[in-house]
């Protein structure tokens, strides 16, 4: 064979190949779409859990979005404010107020205080214990506590004991995971902090749910009944507390007769007067709603702490600022 029958080829393939990557060359340059340098710095400002807890696909998604549509600079839970300051330097704008949320139990019927109605036996997963009959624990809205949760949960902020799963929430960065992967729904974001939280989702009444779980709420509405502050009301048996009126007296907890409201009574404050600044003008003891305070027009106040549940009302009210809740 000809030595030149065989270049001949090798050559116009040759060159086809650098006639046509000039040519994509050339084109990406001419028809590349301009992109703005600072969604690859937004991108960098996130932690790359690409969880979709920020309402977008991923990170490069609200990255995108902050630049090009003025997506809220502080929608990542995982980054919390520290990615939100940084994304709001880059754009020039106020990183705003932010409110933590953090993924909740709602249950208390661990393997102490939940029936159980059966023998399960089979895959130690949530969902696929879910699969026959809902689950083997007597109440249909219990968790099953085998660690669905915990498994996809990048943070080591879930963990089991006696069937119930925990959720540290120092922890927790709110992304969501668990709460996608929970056949019984029961977890749910709520804010960081919350002084009282219903732990109970049983919509049934009284022995129906005792007979189910000790720790389950019997709709009995002590809990509205006690609220001085009008912010509890009974929805399909269950309490709906309203977080603008709530106060965080406690009072809900403290009377709930099952504990299905939790809170901690230890940590309750309590108004206490600057004796040096009162002036008795009484504005505190016509706010009190629980009769803590007492003294006469003129004359020093004095709030007895056993009464005292620390609901701030007189705090707001007085004048003379001179009541503080410790």
């Amino acid at each position: 064979m000809n030595i030149l029958e065989m270049l001949l080829p090798a050559g116009v393939l040759g060159g086809m190949g650098v006639l046509f990557g000039a040519g994509l060359a050339f084109a990406s340059k001419k028809l590349a779409v301009p992109v703005d340098e600072r969604v690859e710095k937004v991108r960098e400002c996130l932690p790359g859990a690409g969880c979709g807890a920020c309402g977008y696909t991923g990170c490069d998604s609200y990255a995108a979005a902050v630049v090009s549509e003025g997506a809220p600079v502080n929608c990542c839970p995982v980054g919390g404010e520290k990615a939100a300051q940084a994304i709001a330097a880059i754009m020039g704008v106020e990183a705003g107020q932010s409110t933590r949320m953090v993924a909740t139990v709602l249950c208390q019927g661990d393997s102490d205080h939940c029936k159980i109605k059966y023998n399960y036996e089979g895959l130690m997963e949530c969902r696929a214990m879910f699969l026959t009959s809902g689950g083997d624990k007597a109440c249909k809205y219990a968790c099953l506590g085998l660690g669905s949760c915990a498994r996809v949960c990048e943070f080591g902020a879930i963990a089991i004991h006696d069937r119930l799963v925990s959720v540290d929430p120092d922890k927790c960065r709110g992304c969501g995971k668990c709460i996608e992967v929970c056949p019984k729904s029961v977890l749910r974001l709520e804010p960081y902090g919350l002084l009282s939280i219903l732990r109970c989702r049983a919509v049934e009444k009284g022995k129906a749910v005792r007979d189910a779980c000790q720790k389950g709420c019997i709709g009995c509405g002590k809990c509205a009944r006690n609220c001085k502050f009008g912010a509890i009301t009974m929805e399909n048996n269950l309490p709906v507390v309203d977080m603008e009126k709530c106060v965080g007296c406690l009072e809900c907890v403290r009377n709930c007769p099952t504990g299905a409201m939790t809170g901690d009574l230890t940590k309750r404050k309590h108004a206490v007067i600057d004796q040096d600044k009162c002036v008795g003008c009484t504005l505190c003891d016509r706010q009190c709603k629980f009769e803590a305070i007492t003294g006469a027009l003129k004359e020093k106040h004095a709030i007895d702490p056993e009464k005292c549940v620390g609901c701030g009302q007189c705090a707001t009210k007085c004048p003379r600022k001179c009541i503080t809740l410790e």
